[in-house]
């Protein structure tokens, strides 16, 4: 008599586990997929919160300058495109920094920038 474990397809389910790793796999897959959907709407978000924060510090900066409500959102424009010289938030902190000069402080410049982060979070997620 041939044994379990002798039998082609036969394991420890007695039997074809094809259908079962099959749909283990499928499952696996799925999970795999909605993690990498998070991942990159997470990152998608997080994209757009910076830009936001960004252009909501330029217009701050700018009144701070004294700036009109046109030269304004000009500046905020420059100040959102900043942020792509270099990885991370220094390109932009450098850029605030440098045009503001004395009218404001490296701890008061980086408390803005972590309170309209936070700011920036809330609408974003409003809107999606």
């Amino acid at each position: 008599m041939q044994g379990l474990q002798d039998r082609p397809g036969a394991g420890i389910w007695g039997g074809n586990t094809h259908h079962l790793t099959g749909a283990l796999m499928t499952t696996f897959d799925e999970r795999e997929n909605a993690f990498e959907n998070k991942f990159a709407h997470d990152a998608e978000l997080q994209f757009k919160a910076d830009a936001r924060r960004n252009r909501l510090l330029g217009l701050w900066a700018a009144g701070l300058m004294g700036k009109s409500a046109e030269d304004a959102a000009a500046y905020a424009k420059e100040v959102v495109a900043s942020d792509f010289e270099e990885a991370g938030h220094e390109d932009v902190y450098r850029k605030i920094a440098g045009d503001l000069g004395t009218l404001a402080d490296e701890v008061t410049i980086r408390t803005k920038m972590a309170e309209l982060l936070a700011e920036a979070k809330k609408q974003v997620m409003s809107e999606s």
